[in-house]
């Protein structure tokens, strides 16, 4: 596990730059004097160039030893924050961000396959849920501490530290981390076949929907707090959530490990997801339960992502990276489309405020078809239990 825990502080650094964005669109768009709704693009563009640079690059760099390219991906991600906190205009600041995305969706699911890797099967479901842990961990301490340094040195500071802390994570891996190679992942042509597999096709699509949800949602946290109450600072709200991440991160993968049951999982995940999004609008006007949404809906939106990277190594065991790459993929895409859309609506007219409703519905479509594949799955064993039944009555004849 401690060869995991470099991976870790990678993932932190990834974390740490993704979500703090968020708490800096207000100083971000007063800089270079533009609303919320076009700043939030800062966060699409990354998140859009995460979800594309994960399949292609990995391609592109198949068969090369692990150590090379997760150094490689850092060092394109630290180089490019530390561009973004230099940019101009806010045109070289989207340039910048569409590239620290690709180092990150280079890193990201490569880190998740080579952590799998390096344990045995028994505590893969652990080993995952302590990279993602790293990542909201990113979210739980770097937010808060970047938008502190940013009240004091400027959004520009909080990226400097970023790239810092990006560098670091990069010496730590050319040092440390071992050099080994895993499985050559299949070409763009055959990841596509992949997505011809049900299984994977319907894990991804959850994924998907499941994510536009929720980091769409999330991008304009500060907007919405502001439409619906009166605060001074949204960094206690960011901090609440940030704690659910790491909660969730940290605890599914041994829920993972002791239940067997990783669908099951999902469907009780989004359960809570979609409750916590429906209740967030009418709980903040209450002290006492206003962070109890935040926490909720960070600890659950963290957690999903470990159950869908299990069903997809099992199912696809020739192939692991390049399955949780495509899960890795649909996460990052649907944070940009629903980045994006939240972006689209407000600029049509529709209040912050029911950006949680709309947020809601989508997790509930997401559970209707978690709900399809426990179905399937139960319908599956059924099957099962009957032709080592029928196989035992032939056996006894």
């Amino acid at each position: 596990m401690k060869k995991v825990l470099l991976l870790t502080v990678g993932m932190f650094a990834l974390g740490f730059d993704a979500y703090v964005i968020a708490g800096l669109i207000p100083d971000i768009g007063e800089t270079f004097n533009i609303n919320d709704s076009q700043t939030g693009q800062a966060v699409s563009v990354f998140t859009l160039c995460y979800a594309l640079a994960a399949p292609i690059f990995a391609t592109l760099l198949a068969g090369k030893p692990v150590r090379k390219v997760l150094v490689l991906a850092l060092a394109l991600f630290s180089i490019s924050n530390g561009a973004s906190a230099l940019a101009p205009n806010f045109t070289f600041l989207l340039i910048s961000r569409a590239v620290a995305g690709v180092g990150a969706g280079l890193y990201s699911p490569l880190a998740a396959a080579a952590a799998a890797y390096l344990v045995s099967k028994e505590k893969q479901g652990r080993a995952l849920g302590m990279t993602l842990g790293g990542m909201s961990m990113g979210t739980v301490v770097g937010v808060p501490v970047g938008l502190i340094i940013a009240g004091q040195l400027g959004w520009q500071g909080t990226l400097s530290l970023v790239t810092v802390i990006g560098f670091i994570a990069m010496l730590g891996i050319i040092i440390w981390f071992p050099n080994f190679e895993v499985s050559a992942p299949p070409s763009l042509r055959q990841r596509f076949t992949m997505m011809t597999n049900k299984q994977v096709s319907i894990t991804v699509g959850i994924t998907f929907i499941t994510s536009v949800a929720s980091l769409g949602l999330y991008t304009y946290i500060t907007s919405i707090l502001q439409n619906l109450t009166e605060v001074n600072t949204v960094t206690p709200y960011l901090w609440a959530w940030g704690i659910g991440g790491v909660l969730g991160s940290f605890s599914i993968g041994t829920l993972i490990d002791r239940t067997g049951r990783p669908s099951l999982l999902m469907a009780i995940i989004l359960a809570i997801l979609a409750v916590s999004m429906f209740s967030l609008p009418s709980a903040v006007k209450f002290p006492i339960i206003a962070f109890v949404p935040f926490v909720l809906w960070g600890s659950m939106g963290w957690a999903s992502q470990a159950p869908q990277q299990h069903v997809l190594l099992l199912s696809q065991p020739n192939h692991g990276a390049a399955a949780v790459a495509l899960n890795s993929s649909a996460n990052y895409l649907g944070s940009a489309i629903g980045s994006a859309l939240g972006g689209i609506v407000m600029l049509a007219g529709l209040s912050p405020s029911h950006l949680p409703f709309a947020a809601g519905s989508l997790v509930l479509v997401a559970l209707l078809g978690q709900l399809l594949v426990l179905r399937t799955d139960k319908h599956k064993s059924s099957n099962e239990l009957m032709k080592v039944k029928q196989s035992n009555t032939n056996y006894k004849c």
